[in-house]
């Protein structure tokens, strides 16, 4: 299997460590608001991409963290009154909900940066002792054109870079580039005792305290957004370079591309903000994992109404076809192993999983196409869906019908043998209206949600 690597601009081939082992980070939520369609972007591909190294046997741990003290929770704080913690207790517990509802399953554990203030300060020491800190009046500040590689993720000249988000002005700072590592407090901000006076940890250490916390050092798979290259990725190998002496960091770097809404990038300021919560209200969480999976992870996903019908509409057809075989046993032969290979085939290229979803959806017509399906064939379908489910998680699987409901179907069944469409049809369209939906197929009619 083979990457992208943004830090090489390389395919490099993943490689285990002892007892096929790996560790992967990707930068979680900042929990001022509730989750959107840019988070559903995001961790629906890395969901899908520790889901695969997983099927292919690596023993990996999934670490991923939470940002519960940042300026956009001060500016919430401001805004509505309430404390940091209301506002990340809050919105933590609904990001975790509904990255259940989309079945992100594959975290091992969330890290709470606020739980890690004392591995902060201690970065933060280690930074200064060896001169690429310095304090002045409003916090701690990193000497980022003492670190020669900063820029080298981004690919940027320092001389050429400007400042952007999150790096801020200040006439006191020996140079723009240099970013906050601790932050003094200002009067009804949230504060934790340091040696620099009390105050809150920059956004860039809190990432590589919590990974040298957990992994150490180095580890293999760092993750997140494109726009998080620069700085906040950018300034996280400045901060581990230096304070480990060892580099690179991590052995992959893979960065997803953005979300835009009818092809502009989605913004709070333009008013095209789209939550997971609104989505979930009208279409699947399996259509909302296939859209976001149609085009390669690296590049922007457009939102539309059109890919979201598109999408929802894929993920019918293979509900359906799981109906199709539910009362079979699962058969694992030679025939469906093959298939399921031929299927994800292509996310041994650099996470090829678009081309994954077209090879699925025509496994699926074909076997909706095919008028009659003996007990193997429906055994070795069932097999191939449970992989597709185990790794892409796109298999929607509502509550089979209660006994009253598989009368009705019965009822209709028997109507239709006697030539009575016109009762069976209106049987089908007050279900329909409830949404329940009948596909009528040569070997009978199958109730699904």
């Amino acid at each position: 299997m083979e990457v992208k690597d943004t830090l090489s601009a390389t395919m490099k081939t993943v490689e285990t460590r002892e007892g096929k082992r790996m560790n992967m980070f990707v930068c979680g939520p900042t929990v001022q608001d509730i989750p959107h369609m840019g988070h559903a972007r995001t961790y629906v591909f890395y969901d899908v991409l520790a889901r695969y190294l997983r099927y292919k046997g690596v023993r990996l741990f999934y670490l991923m963290n939470i940002t519960d003290i940042e300026d956009h929770i001060i500016t919430k704080m401001q805004e509505t009154g309430q404390s940091w913690e209301q506002i990340t207790a809050t919105n933590s517990a609904e990001f975790f909900n509904i990255m259940g509802r989309l079945k992100n399953n594959s975290v091992n554990y969330y890290a709470f940066a606020t739980d890690y203030i004392e591995e902060i300060i201690s970065q933060i020491s280690r930074l200064i002792k060896r001169g690429y800190a310095y304090e002045i009046s409003d916090g701690v500040y990193y000497r980022a054109r003492k670190f020669k590689d900063y820029g080298k993720l981004s690919k940027q000249n320092l001389d050429q870079l400007m400042t952007g988000a999150r790096v801020e002005i200040n006439e006191e700072k020996e140079d723009p580039l240099d970013f906050a590592l601790w932050k003094k407090k200002k009067v009804g901000e949230p504060f934790w005792s340091s040696p620099w006076g009390e105050g809150r940890p920059g956004w860039h250490i809190e990432d590589t305290a919590i990974t040298e916390s957990i992994f150490g050092p180095r580890y293999d798979i760092h993750g997140g957004a494109k726009d998080l290259i620069f700085p906040h990725h950018e300034s996280e190998i400045a901060q581990m370079e230096v304070i480990s002496r060892k580099k690179p960091i991590v052995k992959y770097w893979i960065h997803t591309g953005h979300l835009n809404v009818d092809d502009i990038k989605m913004s709070k300021s333009l008013k095209n903000f789209i939550t997971i919560e609104e989505s979930l209200k009208t279409y699947w969480p399996e259509a909302i994992r296939i859209m976001m999976l149609s085009i390669r992870y690296n590049s922007a996903v457009n939102f539309d109404e059109k890919s979201i019908i598109d999408a929802q509409g894929i993920a019918e057809k293979i509900s359906i076809l799981q109906h199709r075989v539910n009362g079979s046993d699962a058969r694992k032969s030679q025939h469906s192993s093959e298939i399921v290979g031929r299927l994800f085939e292509p996310m041994e290229d650099d996470m090829n999983v678009p081309e994954s979803m077209v090879r699925i959806v025509s496994f699926v017509k074909d076997s909706l196409a095919k008028p009659h399906l003996d007990e193997e064939e429906k055994g070795e379908i069932k097999f191939i869906l449970g992989e597709i489910e185990k790794v892409i998680g796109i298999v929607h699987l509502p509550p089979l019908p209660e006994k009253s409901m598989q009368v009705l179907l019965d009822l209709r069944n028997e109507m239709r043998k006697g030539g009575d469409y016109g009762s069976a049809d209106r049987i089908r369209d007050s279900l329909k209206s409830l949404g329940i939906h009948i596909e009528d197929t040569a070997e009978g009619s199958y109730l699904w949600w």
